[in-house]
């Protein structure tokens, strides 16, 4: 299985969200989700998690239902976390000023071949390190 586009916390988020105002992004984040080319990360689903399950989530998810989602999700390739991605998310913070978080799932996807990451969080048609950055929701 290779992965080619890789999914940000966002996306994942989305696709769980029962906001009416949110209906279209949830309906593209379930389409990305069907695919099989997917790459996902360890702090992405950690992020999922936390977020998913937050009390004060008007949508909040059960524990249990939350970690159903995550094991499914497993069937996509995901990335470690390793001294590698740590190294690599710090040389691109210092050369483009993203936050850590963002800089280290970037370093993620790259680790892991992808050469596309959707979220919304950067800005869309960006190139870091050969991963082009895509906004789904564009």
């Amino acid at each position: 299985m290779t992965a080619l586009r890789f999914l940000d916390t966002n996306i994942l988020l989305y696709s769980i969200s029962s906001e009416r105002a949110e209906a279209e992004k949830r309906e593209r984040a379930i389409s990305l989700l069907g695919r099989d080319d997917i790459g996902l990360s360890v702090q992405v689903l950690g992020e999922f998690y936390v977020q998913a399950t937050r009390a004060t989530r008007r949508d909040a998810l059960a524990h249990e239902i939350a970690a159903g989602l995550i094991e499914a999700w497993l069937r996509f390739p995901v990335q470690n976390l390793t001294r590698k991605i740590v190294l690599n998310a710090l040389t691109i913070k210092a050369a483009h000023g993203f936050s850590y978080w963002d800089s280290a799932i970037i370093a993620a996807a790259s680790a892991l071949g992808c050469r596309e990451l959707y979220t919304e969080d950067l800005t869309h048609g960006g190139d870091v390190q050969g991963v082009r950055i895509i906004d789904p929701f564009r």
